[in-house]
């Protein structure tokens, strides 16, 4: 009798095999496009100011009350009734009971969807940097160096305009480092705008060359490399009613090219806060500026750190209390919430968790409650935490372990949760603070289940160097048999502010990874020392000496596939890019017995030739650190290289310039080294859209190619 089971069993789980549809490599690159990740709310947003959110179906717009009750659709055809030239329904970049705006062309839309009227704000073609504010529906861009701004009268203001292209205002400054993701700061009531801008007079210019025209043209552009000169910053400050722009007299004890970062504006609009580092990045001074004069009032606290210090969150000023503020800190480990008052005083540190907060998402209870999103105990989390302001008692909102990604509604008191984990594609939830009301709005189906493949990988720790837990992803065919020896990718980043294994779908891995399990492969991945989510103590043992302490948990990783009985120990391969690509050529060359193939994606090669404001967090200056500088570079490990090495770059690169990979290439020829190159042409630090198929093929076969 158990015989005839055991075949009924087998019989039903080869039609279930066998009626399975095959993925390609091609569709898993580019499975966003091809429906192959977990389906969601598209555009999902509150409506500003309101107790409504919304999304868009296909060609309409729904939006729901608290109820969850539809109060209102809008379709494409009712838009075409007045916006023609509407082609589809364009996605929605900001919702007010009023209007919703979106970008058509070179134009902000505002459409009112109550009237069905529609106001226009032309911007010109090359205006890029733009921000929007619906306060007074106007729009801060930028062309070129200059700023500018944009209003529904149609004037085109100009702001900040230099014939001197060194200087550049309305942008990111500092190369998009400490939290700084845009340049203009619109003021609480939308009267006046803040600005960064920066002077790179004494910054290099660093040639990349565009071969799309004939002859191949010379393209310049401002590069600032390690232990040479810098930028130097500036704030400015325009007033709408005035017409006027006033500059920051910025603070001069952190010297000429420091970092004036995390632009808080105060609530009352008089005062400007702003957290400044020193070049070294071991010494910041939060200091308070006159927004009427552009006067420095004074510095409220400091921070110091024999390592690094490195604000990347603004001051968090609390409702109903102008002059209280928090301020989130690593300084004790660990990244926590403090409360202060705008004269320096240090109320009360409001958290002492031995895990990460990440975020503020808003305030409730005219300033009692903040909302915060962290780890929680397992750094693979992200939740969210209601904390008293008043005593700093503590409450998890989301205890289901996973990723939470929240979207707050102040004016209502609900957020919406945007949830997923290992065994949960997607699901949506409309919740109230008070935890009375908890709606499933959404749930996404597995969009892989009629594939061969299992994308649930396994998650689990293992012990990395000085006996931490390292967390870890593995990868199995859907068709696993542990009586068979299997080869190995290790996908490795290892470098700061990224987290490659999260409790998500998936496990926070793309596509790909699955799809080489079918081919038969182990992907394993771990995320070593100097990766996000883990405290200061955990990411700055590898200051001055990047790479060393973070080949060695790849190493520990190695060990534990080595343990493995049905692991092939000796078809290693090993792929990464960035700092992954630094990670893979450095093990390929430091460890050449460990791994037979390598496939290293825009690497930095030696540390001399990246960015100042990454490079000498982590490394301090060449000048300073010769002995870190030659202990980490590529270059001079080269001649170690006994497996197959393939490295890859986009010869637009203004990130990992070309340098890197080009002078990587030209010591193993005097080296008499053999190994391999592939350009990409017109691609910057990463190869996007429908050439990233291309570049995953190049890369999958090459490690099936030589990992025999």
């Amino acid at each position: 009798m158990k015989k005839i089971i055991y075949i009924l069993l087998f019989i039903l789980t080869w039609q279930n095999h066998a009626q399975q549809k095959e993925l390609n490599l091609r569709d898993a690159v580019l499975g966003y496009y091809k429906g192959l990740y977990p389906k969601s709310l598209r555009n999902l947003q509150w409506i500003k100011n309101s107790n409504n959110y919304l999304y868009r179906d296909g060609q309409e717009v729904v939006i729901k009350d608290l109820n969850n009750k539809t109060i209102l659709k809008i379709d494409l055809q009712q838009l075409k009734k007045t916006w023609p030239d509407a082609k589809y329904f364009p996605y929605i970049e900001t919702a007010t009971p009023d209007f919703l705006m979106f970008t058509q062309d070179s134009s902000k839309i505002l459409y009112d969807y109550k009237h069905q009227k529609i106001t226009k704000i032309n911007l010109p073609e090359k205006a890029e940097n733009q921000d929007f504010n619906d306060r007074n529906q106007s729009v801060a861009y930028t062309i070129d160096n200059n700023l500018y701004i944009a209003n529904r009268q149609q004037k085109q203001i100009p702001v900040a305009v230099f014939d001197n292209k060194n200087i550049v205002s309305g942008q990111a400054i500092a190369r998009s480092e400490f939290g700084i993701t845009k340049g203009t700061f619109w003021s609480p009531s939308g009267q006046k705008l803040a600005f960064y801008q920066k002077d790179e007079s004494e910054v290099d210019d660093y040639p990349l060359v565009d071969i799309t025209v004939t002859p191949a043209k010379l393209h310049n552009i401002k590069y600032p490399m390690n232990g040479r000169g810098s930028e130097e910053p500036g704030v400015g400050v325009y007033d709408l009613k005035t017409g006027k722009t006033l500059y920051l007299k910025l603070f001069d004890g952190a010297g000429k090219n420091h970092y004036a970062t995390n632009l808080t504006w105060g609530p009352n609009e008089k005062y400007i806060y702003l957290a400044e580092v020193n070049r070294d990045q071991n010494h910041m001074w939060f200091n308070q500026y006159n927004a009427e004069t552009g006067d420095f009032v004074h510095t409220l606290f400091e921070e110091t750190n024999d390592k690094w210090v490195e604000p990347e969150h603004p001051a968090f000023f609390i409702p109903n209390h102008d002059n209280e503020f928090i301020w989130l800190s690593e300084r004790d480990g660990f990244m926590n919430l403090y409360k202060y008052n705008t004269d320096g005083q240090l109320l009360k540190q409001l958290t002492h968790n031995k895990w990460v907060a990440k975020d503020i998402k808003g305030f409730s209870g005219k300033g009692k409650y903040v909302y915060m999103t962290g780890t929680g105990t397992d750094p693979r989390n992200t939740q969210l935490f209601r904390i008293n302001t008043r005593n700093g008692k503590i409450k998890n909102l989301t205890p289901k372990a996973g990723q939470h990604r929240i979207l707050y509604n102040d004016y209502a008191g609900y957020y919406l949760d945007v949830f997923s984990n290992i065994d949960i594609p997607r699901e949506i939830f409309l919740q109230d603070v008070a935890c009375k009301n908890n709606n499933q709005i959404f749930k996404a189906d597995n969009p892989v289940k009629d594939y061969n493949i299992n994308p649930k990988p396994e998650m689990f720790s293992i012990t990395g160097e000085y006996g931490d837990k390292i967390y870890a992803r593995l990868f199995k065919p859907a068709d696993f048999n542990p009586n068979k020896k299997y080869p190995v990718l290790v996908y490795v980043y290892g470098g700061p502010h990224a987290q490659m294994n999260t409790n998500s779908w998936m496990g926070g891995a793309p596509l790909w990874m699955p799809w080489l399990a079918s081919q038969g492969y182990l992907v394993f991945t771990v995320d070593g020392h100097g990766s996000a989510y883990r405290g200061f103590k955990f990411e700055s043992v590898i200051h001055r000496h990047l790479g060393q302490v973070e080949m060695k948990d790849q190493l520990h990783g190695v060990e534990y596939l080595k343990s493995l009985p049905y692991v092939d120990t000796k078809r290693l391969a090993v792929h990464g890019w960035s700092f992954g690509g630094f990670m893979t050529s450095s093990l390929m060359t430091a460890y050449p017995e460990v791994f037979t193939t390598g496939v290293a994606g825009g690497p930095v090669t030696d540390w001399k030739w990246y960015e100042v404001m990454y490079g000498e967090r982590y490394m301090d200056t060449y000048q300073q650190n010769p002995e870190g500088f030659k202990e980490t570079s590529v270059l001079n490990k080269i001649q170690n290289l006994k497996g197959h090495l393939l490295t890859i770059h986009g010869y637009q690169d203004d990130v990992v310039v070309p340098q890197h990979n080009i002078a990587l290439h030209r010591e193993a020829v005097k080296q008499n080294i053999q190994m391999d190159f592939y350009l990409y042409p017109t691609a910057k630090h990463n190869v996007r859209g429908k050439d990233r198929a291309h570049l995953m093929t190049k890369v999958l076969n090459y490690i099936m190619q030589y990992n025999k």
